[in-house]
């Protein structure tokens, strides 16, 4: 679920790598900016091919056409370019290009566009996900970032969720927060099992019963008061 429009502005997110000291900084030239691309790009490809124990530095660096000491210029561990991969894909998912949609639309349209954009984030990123479920099992770091980032998702749905109430268009009885939260958990969790997972499950399908579980649960109403 998300707004009709542009994104809201969010609050900084936090580095799943945690703070680290003396970062590197970040390229100031077109040409530092592609090689740090280019590193990025490459290291999603090893995580996804390997897995983060798996992967090595050296894979990176090879798989980017570097050195070893290019890709000390810009990180300093795999976990801290493991963080710059998360981060490319975290934004995807949060802001995946939703449709336009006008002020006026019907919430359920919005609420079903919303569902589709973020199923096909989630597949595109599906790879990167079981690496995520990987590192976040065997850092307790790691989980306490992920639970911080996660909670960027829960936290917009519910403020959509007491707009629609402001406007008498949802249960005003629902707390909005624990909505969202379990809401939110309900759709990631079918996304992970349809595209990380492989269940198979038809995207449409998996559109349509996000929806229609969506309003029900928060007994969502048209402006017309109608469905």
């Amino acid at each position: 679920m998300t707004t009709q429009s542009a994104p809201e502005p969010t609050r900084p997110l936090p580095s799943l790598a945690g703070q680290s000291v003396d970062k590197p900084k970040q390229p100031v030239t077109a040409r530092g900016e592609r090689t740090r691309n280019a590193l990025v790009a490459a290291a999603r490809r090893v995580f996804e091919r390997d897995g983060f124990q798996e992967s090595r530095l050296t894979d990176i660096t090879a798989e980017a056409n570097c050195s070893t000491g290019t890709f000390y210029t810009y990180f300093q561990s795999k976990e801290e370019i493991l963080d710059a991969v998360f981060s490319e894909a975290h934004e995807d998912m949060l802001h995946p290009g939703y449709p336009h949609l006008d002020d006026d639309a019907d919430p359920i349209a919005v609420l079903e566009a919303s569902n589709r954009a973020y199923f096909e984030a989630y597949r595109r990123n599906a790879r990167l996900r079981l690496v995520l479920e990987q590192v976040t099992a065997n850092s307790p770091e790691f989980r306490k970032q992920r639970l911080m980032r996660g909670s960027a998702f829960s936290e917009r749905n519910a403020r959509q969720i007491a707009r629609l109430q402001e406007r008498g268009l949802a249960d005003p009885d629902i707390d909005a927060k624990s909505a969202a939260e379990a809401l939110s958990g309900m759709v990631s969790r079918m996304a992970y099992q349809a595209f990380a997972l492989g269940s198979g499950a038809d995207i449409d399908q998996l559109v349509a019963t996000a929806t229609r579980l969506w309003a029900n649960a928060i007994g969502m109403r048209r402006p017309d008061g109608a469905g």
